[in-house]
């Protein structure tokens, strides 16, 4: 799909907000859209989750009802406060915040999926208006509600072969017979940083601690084994599947030293990667996300799959890519246009997802 060239687009600026599920922090995009193929990037900016964040949002899928609403009410405060924040350190103008939320509960074949942060919450501490929840109307007409990037992967990033994002869970976008296809590959920094963190540390910097590490060959069979790869896309992944279907396997050999646990997942996650890209046909791609700079992870990619080339990006890309396409997410839900696809989600038809709270100028 293209948007035809007869549709008139108003300039605007949006704020992008990202909430991941590696509990990295909160991203923020301010963005310029002249049209929905064409942007500038002003500021960027990373607010890391203070430690109560942090460990509330890790384990808020086990709450209360009413720890539950407290933590969308109160994490909406804490977007709001850090919006204000990043316009001092940032004038200008803005049109409207684009929030995606943080992701509690996925689970589309029950109907299902849920992001906190509430947006009337942002609108009230920030005055501006907000299009939040982007996935539920997704959900709703039978999709996976995810992924949401690969539109902004066709608008923005089309001269690539595919676009891999590597978060918490690896997804991949490209074209094929017309049509975007897209769904999330593997987990990705949801595993590394749960097994650095046994070490005591947040994450594997570089991926070094893997690269010490030899491959478990009984656990990389079982992992590539999972049932979730040999299902045809459109599919989705969520922290539920992810504590159910995946940690188990490496909880059972948690006695195992930690640098092979990273050095045999590490493995798991490239090879999963390689066979997404040769599925696609696909030979120049972008990778985003914090997985990115894991120089371990990514050598590996290239030595399983020499014929990809990884193009080099704007670090600002690497780190504010789904940001950046939440805030234009925004921007087509403002301009009445599609901005799901179904193609990528299953779901019956396209969509324009996403709630407006606030009056629009």
């Amino acid at each position: 799909m293209r948007l035809e060239c007869c549709l008139t687009f108003n300039k605007m600026r949006i704020l992008g907000l990202m909430s991941g599920t590696s509990l990295d922090g909160l991203d923020i995009a301010y963005c310029d859209f002249s049209s929905p193929d064409s942007f500038k990037l002003l500021a960027a900016e990373t607010v890391p989750y203070p430690t109560e964040w942090r460990q509330r949002l890790a384990s808020i899928h086990k709450a209360s009802a009413m720890e539950y609403a407290m933590a969308d009410v109160e994490l909406g405060r804490f977007f709001g406060e850090k919006v204000l924040q990043f316009r001092n350190a940032h004038p200008g103008e803005v049109d409207c915040i684009a929030s995606h939320g943080h992701t509690v509960f996925h689970q589309p074949e029950r109907g299902m999926t849920a992001q906190i942060g509430d947006g009337n919450v942002i609108h009230a501490v920030t005055g501006l208006p907000v299009v939040y929840d982007f996935r539920r109307l997704d959900v709703a007409l039978g999709g996976q509600g995810a992924p949401l990037v690969p539109i902004g992967d066709r608008l923005l990033f089309g001269q690539y072969d595919s676009c891999i994002n590597l978060g918490g869970i690896a997804n991949i976008s490209y074209e094929a017979d017309g049509q975007r296809i897209a769904y999330d590959i593997c987990p990705c920094n949801m595993a590394l940083n749960w097994l650095a963190a046994k070490a005591g540390a947040s994450y594997d910097h570089d991926g070094q601690t893997a690269a010490s590490g030899h491959i478990i060959d009984r656990l990389l069979s079982e992992l590539n084994s999972i049932g979730y790869y040999s299902q045809q896309a459109p599919k989705t992944l969520g922290k539920e599947w992810f504590e159910s279907s995946f940690l188990p396997l490496l909880e059972q050999n948690i006695t195992t030293p930690i640098p092979d646990l990273l050095r045999t997942t590490t493995e798991h996650i490239a090879y999963q990667l390689c066979q997404a890209l040769t599925e696609s046909g696909s030979h120049v791609i972008i990778v985003t996300g914090g997985g990115a700079k894991n120089k371990f992870l990514m050598q590996r990619v290239t030595n399983i799959a020499p014929n990809v080339t990884i193009h080099e990006c704007d670090p600002l890309i690497v780190d504010y890519k789904e940001a950046i396409i939440f805030a234009l997410l925004a921007y087509l839900r403002l301009s009445g246009q599609n901005n799901t696809l179904a193609s990528v989600t299953g779901a019956c038809r396209d969509s324009s997802g996403g709630v407006i709270c606030g009056p629009i100028k």
